[in-house]
């Protein structure tokens, strides 16, 4: 059938896929009897608290969105933000008539799909489009070869869904009551915090251990030339036959794992290379072994995270969203796969790019087959590769910025993926010479040569450790045969400690997930961005450092919920979602045995008994969980790191009990960096109050202290001052200069300060100029009219004329001139512009020139990623305009006009009266109920997803 020809005489047909930007795509490889319209994303999903349920539900249905009672009945609702979407898909159904749906062949496009059809309610003909890339042929061959709703799938998300929404509504209240307001516990998410934590544990037990060896610089004699060095450089291997420990021999503790191998203090090391500096050595063995290498298979999801990660520098959410933007824009296959198979038609493509770019040498003889998969891989995609018959090279698509460099990256390992192996020859040279105290030292020295790069021309994996050595990477050695003499030109002691496991990366922590069968490697993603966005985990460069905030969430979901943060127990969980998919076993019953410890048979039978149990139990009693115990971590010396509800804090002594210390802890503070010293540097750190002096005029006491905001300044006013009602009175209070700290602030310093703000002088018309300290900064005030100062020195220094000269200056739409972006962080995935951050009348903002969204607190201007800067656009996005309610409110408050009369006035008040009455009723009666819906719900915090 083609789509272009038929369908104009055959009616007229509605297509639906996900996004807009892969509407637009598709659009264009359809005929004028097509309309292409995006769902943008899902359309409906259970209820984010009890207000979006329907009235008809009450109890724990309406706190859950799930029936338990009733074999877990979902309760699902259409998004507040997508009801006008569902509105204009219905109209142009109505006008349709066939319905193709088209979203992604995965299990989360197949729900889609079952609910775009279950809120639609087609009465016309439905297909189920699908396929791997965007391009005309696919498109094209997608409707001509539509299938049916797989309901397996749908089935399988749904209980996926269910079983995410259970535990994270069931647990996560039990870190509000015990931990902190407004946390999460997930599947994956939770699990994936206990990971990282227990490295950072790790760190902390670490103990370092220090050892020596010796390296020796050796010559030959000949003069040498690249094919074939005059020296080589040798590690010590052996004395008397004894191995020398390396970091590999000491464990955690720091103490030898092996009691057999040689461990050199440097005293010890030094005298061998003393005794050593004068002896003969000669060549024992030369050992030469071939050397193989073969290509990398094909990207997945998961690989290509990894090596965006390593060599690209992308988050994964980032590298997500620039595979989204390729693949909707035809350029790459669908990049959630868990396959690294190559179709014909992609096989032929690689292997033509060979022949043209490397030439026939570099093409083997069979097309290479990358059978393996991920255990229970979901999709029947194929790997991620260049989309078409015939791939285009980076340069030839016209992309540029980052969409260049992921599809370079994905193009290179699809083309190495058909070349040949890489050869060459590996070998160890063994040198040996004695001591002047007669002792026998051996060298060891290990090379490679590549003789035959093959699919190292066009491509080489990264590694996750900085210090590895890639595979491309020669050494080569002096062409030695066994007893030829050697000098040693130098022999030096090194000294060497043993380090800490390395922190997770996202790229490492994705593969440990991967490895471990946690989770699905396409959801791991949004899984690292929650556990990120929740204050879980926070960045140092590359690595991933668990926060005191998530010691406490991972101790308490141990000590209470430990099958649910089990390794294990998760994967299994896995493996009977997987099998649920197969309809190797039923969801009811699972879910039951889940929830409620149902004994009631699920068809799962586990090989090392029932991991099954009830979650609705482990929650109920939550008496034995001491919210202190759990949040406390001791640091030695009676030290101990509290997680409060405001941050964490180091505490000795008891509160109120002489000798009692205690000390904010910076958020950004790294656990294994929190010793008993740095603790004692906090304690010694100026806090609390200090007394600056009795104010001259008024006699009070004036004192200085660290607030929430930071520091300030404060008068204390008489005891019986009275604090509220209509004599109240608010004490003088000013923050402190950035210049300035509490332990140099003086008297002088905070009566300043408490002056503020300061009449500079009136202008011509008599309107007053004031200098003020306000929440973003110095700034002067004329009336409605304000400008910004450039340092916070200038209230006390600016003259009149300098304010009249400021004053003088055009101001640009009420505001000072545009200031240049803080930052860049490169194109939103969505509206394609770029992105920056600037800074605005209230703080740091990210803009792509359309949407403005504010940086939250815990967001910082340096070290603000640009997935987070397009995360933020995209929540300001789905909020919608604001609302005018507000301004609409207040002209109507506004006076009536000057000319107008006194009885005109009279009757404007009254009316405005009765409306601010009718007003303020309903506001409060809508408050009312909104108070009363969020008491039913605990859900607004829990988490959507795994």
């Amino acid at each position: 059938m083609s789509p272009t020809s038929e369908t104009a005489q055959g009616g007229r047909r509605l297509v639906i896929v996900e996004s807009p930007a892969k509407a637009k795509t598709i659009k264009g490889y359809l005929g004028p009897g097509y309309v292409v319209e995006a769902s943008v994303g899902h359309i409906r999903d259970l209820p984010n608290g009890a207000a979006e349920v329907p009235e008809k539900y009450t109890g724990e249905v309406r706190r859950l969105g799930v029936d338990v009672e009733h074999d877990f009945q979902p309760i699902y609702v259409v998004n507040a933000d997508k009801k006008a979407q569902v509105r204009k898909l219905k109209e142009l159904l109505a006008e349709s008539d066939e319905l193709f749906l088209a979203t992604d062949e995965d299990r989360e496009g197949e729900a889609i799909a079952w609910h775009l059809q279950e809120v639609l309610k087609p009465k016309v003909p439905v297909h189920r489009m699908v396929f791997h890339e965007i391009t005309k042929d696919a498109i094209r061959d997608a409707v001509a070869n539509p299938r049916e709703l797989n309901q397996r799938m749908v089935d399988a998300q749904e209980t996926r869904r269910i079983l995410d929404r259970l535990y994270g509504y069931e647990v996560s209240p039990v870190l509000w009551k015990k931990v902190m307001p407004k946390l999460s516990a997930g599947r994956v998410q939770s699990v994936a915090t206990r990971l990282v934590v227990e490295r950072e544990r790790e760190r902390i037990a670490f103990r370092s251990a220090e050892y020596w060896d010796l390296t020796g610089t050796f010559s030959t004699g000949r003069a040498g030339d690249p094919s074939d060095p005059s020296t080589l450089v040798a590690r010590l291997n052996t004395v008397d036959g004894k191995r020398v420990a390396q970091g590999r021999d000491f464990g955690a503790n720091g103490q030898l794992k092996n009691p057999e191998v040689l461990h050199l203090d440097e005293a010890n090391a030094r005298a061998l290379a003393a005794a050593l500096a004068d002896s003969s050595f000669a060549v024992r063995s030369v050992e030469s072994k071939p050397y193989r290498r073969s290509p990398y298979a094909p990207f997945r999801t998961t690989t290509l995270q990894q090596e965006a990660s390593r060599k690209l520098g992308f988050g994964a959410k980032a590298t997500m969203q620039v595979a989204q933007k390729l693949y909707e824009n035809g350029f790459i296959t669908y990049m959630r796969t868990d396959s690294t198979t190559l179709s014909d038609t992609a096989v032929a493509a690689a292997r033509a790019q060979v022949t043209q770019l490397y030439g026939a040498d570099y093409l083997p003889e069979k097309a290479r087959v990358y059978a393996g998969k991920v255990k229970n891989a979901q999709e029947a995609h194929e790997a991620i590769r260049p989309s078409g018959d015939r791939f285009r090279t980076p340069a030839e698509t016209g992309l540029t910025g980052d969409q260049f460099r992921l599809y370079e990256l994905i193009w290179k390992r699809t083309v190495a993926s058909q070349m040949k192996d890489a050869t060459g020859n590996s070998v160890t040279v063994r040198i040996g010479g004695t001591a002047r105290d007669g002792r026998d030292a051996e060298f060891t020295a290990s090379g490679k040569t590549i003789t035959f790069h093959g699919f190292m021309k066009a491509y080489v994996e990264g590694a996750d450790d900085p210090n590895a050595e890639l595979d491309d990477r020669e050494r080569r050695l002096p062409q030695v045969a066994e007893g030829d003499a050697l000098a040693a030109d130098e022999i030096t002691a090194d000294g060497h400690a043993t380090k800490p496991p390395a922190r997770y990366t996202e790229a490492s922590l994705v593969k440990e997930l991967e490895e471990r069968e946690i989770g699905r490697p396409s959801t791991y993603a949004s899984i690292i961005g929650t556990i990120l966005d929740r204050g879980y985990v926070f960045k140092k460069g590359t690595a991933l450092v668990p926060s005191f905030l998530s010691f406490a969430v991972v101790n308490l979901l141990e000590k209470h919920f430990g099958r649910l943060v089990d390794y294990d127990f998760t994967a299994k969980m896995e493996d009977d979602l997987d099998r649920i998919a197969r309809g190797e076993a039923q969801a009811v019953p699972w879910l039951k045995r889940f929830y409620f410890g149902s004994e009631e048979a699920s068809g799962i039978v586990p090989a090392d008994g029932d991991h099954l149990g009830g979650l609705k139990e482990l929650v109920t009693d939550l008496g034995a969980i001491d919210a202190r115990e759990i949040s406390s971590f001791p640091v030695g010396e009676g030290i101990v790191l509290r997680v409060g509800r405001y941050g964490p804090y180091v505490e000795r002594g008891e509160k109120d009990a002489e000798g009692h210390q205690r000390a904010d802890v910076p958020d950004d503070l790294a656990p294994d960096e929190l010793t008993v010293a740095y603790a004692e540097e906090l304690f010694a750190k100026p806090s609390g109050e200090f007394q600056l002096g009795a104010d001259p005029v008024s006699g009070n006491q004036i004192v200085a202290k660290d607030g929430r905001y930071g520091p300030y300044v404060t008068e204390v006013l008489p005891e019986g001052t009275p604090k509220t009602g209509k004599n109240a009175v608010k004490p003088r209070t000013a923050s402190l200069f950035k210049s300035m700290s509490l332990d140099t602030v003086t008297l002088d310093d905070a009566l300043k300060l408490m002056s503020l703000p300061r009449v500079v002088g009136t202008d011509a018309e008599g309107v007053e100029i004031t200098a003020q300290n306000g929440r973003y900064g110095p700034y002067l005030k004329k009336g409605t009219d304000s400008r910004s100062l450039e340092s916070e020195e200038q209230l006390f220094t600016i003259t009149l004329d300098e304010a009249l000269a400021i004053y003088a200056q055009p101001k640009v739409r009420g505001r000072a001139a545009a200031k240049p972006p803080l930052k860049e962080l490169g194109t939103d995935p969505v509206s394609e512009r770029p992105v920056v951050v600037k800074d605005g009348r209230f703080g740091p903002y990210v803009t792509d020139g359309e949407t403005n969204a504010t940086l939250r607190r815990d967001d910082d201007v340096e070290t603000i990623t640009p997935e987070r800067g397009y995360e933020l656009l995209a929540e300001k996005r789905a909020k919608g305009p604001a609302k005018k309610t507000a301004k609409k409110a207040t002209a109507a408050k506004k006076a009536p006009a000057k000319k107008a009369t006194a009885a005109k006035k009279t009757a404007a008040k009254k009316t405005s009266a009765a409306k601010t009455t009718t007003a303020k009723k309903t506001a409060a009666k809508k408050t009312a109920t909104a108070k009363a819906a969020a008491a039913k719900t605990t859900a607004a915090a829990a988490p959507a997803e795994e």
